[in-house]
């Protein structure tokens, strides 16, 4: 590690949703010099509703990053809640969350997506930055095989929701281009993690805009990879194993140092170490789920493993 102490490492989290919150909540523990960069693909929901009514990036992923990131005292806290309150009603704003109808209008205001987003971390006072994966909202496509053969499908919640076989992704347009912040960032980073979340709609997609993976095989930063607690829609059909490969078949030039994975989770551990193995990682394998819901990060587990991740040699 370049930073000689665990406080100065520079992080660079890649993902989006939940699993993206999960990691940021841990490292935000560790260091605050965190970079989340967080796909824009989202077509559902408040997001979709207004990435298509202002032709704008999808803010639901950003929003949540931005939520993670924020300080514990009684402001941080306070405008957390608020950013994630969402509106219930019969009218037009129902389902909309508040800070995702934020962060359009700083967007609009400014008309500038990172500048708009480092003046709602200010508001949050959080201890880190949020960029986006892209500076183009992005469609995913997806080749799958389901119960009617082999056929392709379009658009981010079609592929969350497909419980098929995916077989490749692609994002929409096929050269987006990159945030140059998020480039430096990746290239000036000790550690770049990926995942957990939402495999190919979240994890998968940062390996897909050219400038980023580019910045990603030529970074001098330590890559590490990590493994989902439990199967969703998406990869309900994958072994643990099948993720790394999935990971690797998308990003054939890229290596890891090290694969993360609950120490109990349900795997063929040869399997998994071979594969691992073929991405150059090693295998951590530490308690990482909430002892009274497995389906979720328990926040302490998770720091612990990144501290002694982000500390080794």
């Amino acid at each position: 590690m370049r930073s000689s102490h665990l406080r100065d490492a520079k992080v660079v989290a890649l993902g989006g949703g939940h699993g993206l919150y999960a990691t940021l909540s841990a490292l935000r523990l560790l260091t605050p010099n965190i970079t989340a960069i967080v796909t824009v693909a989202d077509d559902g929901g408040s997001s979709g509703r207004l990435r298509e009514e202002f032709d704008i990036l999808p803010p639901g992923d950003l929003r949540m990053a931005l939520s993670a990131l924020c300080d514990d005292g009684e402001w941080g806290l306070t405008w957390r809640d608020v950013l994630q309150y969402r509106f219930s009603s019969d009218g037009p704003l129902n389902g909309h969350s508040l800070g995702n109808l934020l962060i359009t209008g700083v967007w609009d205001l400014l008309n500038d997506p990172v500048q708009g987003l480092d003046l709602v971390g200010r508001l949050l006072d959080i201890k880190g930055k949020v960029l986006p994966m892209s500076a183009a909202p992005l469609r995913i496509e997806a080749d799958i095989v389901d119960s009617t053969g082999e056929r392709t499908i379009s658009g981010q919640v079609a592929v969350a929701t497909c419980r098929a076989e995916i077989k490749k992704v692609r994002v929409v347009p096929h050269n987006p281009p990159a945030f140059q912040e998020a480039i430096d960032a990746i290239e000036d980073a000790d550690w770049v993690i990926f995942g957990p979340g939402s495999w190919f709609t979240s994890v998968i997609p940062h390996l897909l805009v050219p400038d980023l993976y580019e910045a990603l095989i030529s970074t001098r930063a330590r890559r590490a990879l990590v493994i989902n607690l439990v199967p969703d829609d998406e990869t309900r059909m994958l072994s643990a194993s099948d993720h790394i490969r999935s990971f690797h078949e998308h990003a054939p030039s890229l290596t890891l140092d090290a694969v993360l994975v609950d120490e109990d989770a349900d795997i063929i551990w040869s399997n998994f170490e071979a594969a691992s193995a073929e991405t150059g990682a090693v295998v951590l394998a530490r308690p990482l789920a909430d002892r009274h819901d497995p389906e979720r990060h328990d926040p302490l587990f998770f720091a612990s493993a990144l501290r002694e991740l982000l500390s080794s040699d």
